[in-house]
């Protein structure tokens, strides 16, 4: 009877279940269909397909547990921040530049400003302005690329700042998320609670990359022999879910866990492999999780906050595109890319929908924001697309109409930007000092709670199990003490400042600050094992062993830097070496080399170098930025930055790397790398140039350079010829040596 009574309870459990999701995947295939047929995004047809489906709307079959949904959706944003994880990966972090990171940071700033501002004149109470500021400075990763596909401008220089921007915006809304709840939690803003979140979201992220970059590739390398397809897959999800569970633990959302494995393994040689295997998971998940977003729309109350909807849509359209706008200008783009990006990221998406859920689950914000946020979401995704469109007729537009005067600052503005500026010798000395003490600081400071968590609570019932652990923790622990305290760092920039006796006191002063920390670690690490008298005596005797062993401690944190950083570069390395492993015969082997700046070798062909008659070796590649000349013959060029892919035995490979330095030419020290610049000159009626072609001028003889642009009556002509007749008020754009370009603009 009771086995009965369980299995009609289970039937009746897995029923709801099942044509729940029958139902969901139903409505968003018809939804797909549709969609595409009409050419717009398919996010919008999820969202319409979920209002279908929801409970809201009677003239359609709706969903019976509304809790299994939520959990359909749930997984749906693990996985769909686990896929922008392997998308996003740190290093393009790095490599977006001050333009992607100055206008990202620009539109959020000026965006929770105006949401916030928004939430208050439409009488709503605190928290819900807090979180609709968040929610509307985040534009929509999702749509955005889409869009760019679907209108082929992909290539095009704006879209590549608003890639970048977007890449800055997912790690700040991250950020956000975890700092939004801490507010929520302790429903006041302390100062001293948020700065203590962001510390410990940075802590994590930072110790969680390195040690994910240190084992995480390895194992997928030691294990790809044996796994198939299938068994990367639920290797993949695996990872992924254990760090959600790690997040959840200490206290992150489990979306912010998907979202850093993610991007972690984003960094392995199997990055592609996954997301590729992942890509249906992510298209199911993600059509569930938007369409569990539109069931939550109800019409009634979208009737009642009708006016909200309207107000807050045109706060996206007009504040996005404005502040985003400015941050280019300030970020040093000219008007046209300004404009094209700030359009572009007109709009709000996945981000914003989780963020909503955020409050809604955590009880802290009104039941009609999460509506009013989808309403909102819906229009501005269908207006993305034109927004892109109208972006160059608009910002022609405002070239006509704008002063002269504002579009010569412009102009001006945007090249002096976009010079090059050289960086000081003392902020290159701060930077790798930093970059040394906060990362080292984070590693030893997680060696150390691991051990106290995990390490000491095995062995604390034994005789000596204090000091068992606390020998662990320093073996541990120690390569890191010495590349915090002893490691040199920007030596060249150094011994620059020492030379100067100004210099050498903050010098000092540094280096004795980082023996003090690494001291501090130890004494603190001793202090949790022992009592402060045994701990002292042990600090000195650790501190002894310290200092006897520095070539051993040197070698070791060199093993650990080499894996590390060859983890981090695999996957750009075998891009390269992947197509040509099965290359290398028998007892010869694969290497890369790099044609110098300044080699004797550039400029000739292949033919004339006779490198395989002489040396032995042959040529498997040639790659020179975006393209590779495989297999090259004997009518190729060398040039300079060329990357050589040779094939040979140790001995013809050291033969040919010592050819490649004997063909270099000696550069004289006192070169400076800035000797180029880009200057702007205005030609007033009292000119010399005025009347003459580019050619009399003789400005290519004066400036050892070249008129690259001219601006006339608001026209711009791009290299221009040299018979061109220069004119009063036209702006020259000149490209010269910088020491006469400043002797002829003094004149």
């Amino acid at each position: 009877m009771d086995t009965a009574t369980t299995a009609a309870q289970v039937t009746q459990h897995l029923e709801p279940l099942i044509s729940d999701l029958g139902l969901i995947l139903m409505t968003a295939g018809i939804a797909v269909l549709l969609f595409k047929k009409l050419k717009q995004p398919l996010v919008l047809g999820y969202l319409i397909a979920g209002f279908l489906a929801g409970n809201h709307f009677d003239f359609f079959p709706s969903i019976k547990d509304i809790k299994s949904v939520e959990v359909w959706a749930e997984i749906g944003v693990i996985i769909l921040l686990f896929s922008l994880g392997l998308e996003f990966s740190f290093k393009k972090l790095m490599k977006v530049g001050g333009t992607a990171s100055i206008t990202a940071i620009t539109q959020i700033a000026v965006m929770l400003v105006f949401g916030f501002m928004a939430g208050k004149w439409l009488g709503w109470k605190e928290m819900d302005c807090i979180f609709l500021g968040v929610i509307l400075s985040i534009s929509s990763t999702t749509i955005i690329l889409k869009t760019f596909d679907e209108l082929g401008v992909k290539a095009q220089k704006f879209a590549g700042i608003v890639i970048g921007s977007l890449i800055v915006q997912d790690i700040v809304a991250i950020l956000m998320m975890v700092l939004l709840s801490t507010v929520a939690v302790s429903q006041q803003f302390s100062g001293s609670e948020l700065l203590f979140s962001v510390l410990k979201l940075v802590f994590f992220l930072i110790a969680w990359f390195v040690g994910g970059i240190f084992f995480i590739p390895t194992l997928l390398k030691k294990a790809k022999h044996l796994l198939t397809d299938e068994m990367m897959l639920i290797v993949s999800l695996a990872l992924c879910l254990m760090m959600v569970i790690l997040a959840s633990n200490v206290g992150f959302s489990p979306a912010l866990g998907a979202f850093i494995m993610g991007s972690i393994i984003a960094e392995t040689t199997q990055a592609e492999h996954i997301e590729h295997l992942i890509k249906p998971l992510k298209d199911l998940f993600g059509a569930i999780f938007f369409v569990s977003v539109g069931m939550l729309i109800d019409p009634n109350m979208l009737y009642e906050y009708a006016l909200p909807v309207v107000f807050l849509t045109f706060v996206v359209l007009f504040g996005q595109s404005i502040s985003s706008t400015i941050g280019a200008l300030i970020s040093g783009q000219p008007l046209k890319q300004s404009v094209q990006t700030g359009m572009s990221l007109s709009q709000i998406g996945e981000f914003s929908f989780i963020i909503a859920t955020l409050g809604m689950s955590m009880n802290v914000t009104s039941k009609f924001l999460y509506p009013i946020v989808v309403a909102v979401s819906a229009v501005t995704t269908f207006t993305t697309p034109f927004m892109i469109k109208l972006a160059v007729p608009f910002s022609e537009l405002l070239e006509r109409k704008l002063p002269r005067k504002w579009l010569k600052n412009i102009a001006r503005y945007s090249a002096n930007t976009q010079s090059i500026k050289s960086v000081s010798t003392w902020q290159v000395v701060i930077r790798a000092y930093m970059v040394q003490v906060i990362l080292h600081t984070i590693i030893i400071t997680a060696i150390i709670l691991l051990s106290s968590k995990f390490i000491l609570p095995l062995v604390e019932h034994s005789k000596f199990g204090n000091a068992i652990a606390a020998l662990i923790t320093i073996i541990a622990i120690s390569p890191f003490l010495w590349a915090l305290s002893l490691r040199r760092v920007a030596v060249k920039e150094v011994q620059i400042l020492l030379s100067e006796r100004k210099y050498r006191g903050p010098i000092i002063m540094m280096i004795l600050l980082r023996i003090g920390l690494a001291i501090f670690y130890i004494g603190f690490l001793l202090n949790i094992f022992f009592s402060p008298g045994i701990a002292f005596i042990a600090l000195i005797i650790a501190i002894a062993v310290y200092l006897f062993f520095p070539k051993k401690l040197h070698m070791q944190y060199q093993k650990i830097e080499n894996h590390f950083l060859k983890n981090l570069n695999d996957r750009e390395v075998t891009k390269v070496e992947r197509r040509y492993a099965n290359l290398t015969p028998w007892d010869g082997h694969m290497t890369t080399f790099e044609v110098a700046k300044e080699s004797n070798i550039a400029g000739k062909t292949l033919e004339k170098l006779r490198i395989r008659e002489q040396m032995g070796i042959n040529i498997a590649f040639i790659k020179r930025g975006e393209i590779m000349v495989k297999i090259p013959n004997g009518k190729e060029r060398l040039f300079p930055g060329d990357e050589i892919c040779v094939i040979g035995t140790d001995a013809q490979v050291e033969e040919f790397k010592n050819y490649l330095h004997q063909n270099e030419i000696e550069v004289p020290d006192t070169v400076k790398e800035e000797q180029i610049i880009l200057q702007q000159l205005e030609l007033n009626k009292e000119n010399e140039f005025i009347g003459k072609s580019i050619r009399q001028s003789q400005l290519r003889e004066k400036t050892n350079g070249m008129v690259v642009g001219i601006e006339r009556s608001g026209k711009r002509i791009l290299n221009p010829e040299s018979n061109l007749i220069l004119e009063k008020n036209d702006i020259l754009w000149v490209v010269g040596d910088k020491k006469l370009m400043a002797n002829l603009f003094q004149e």
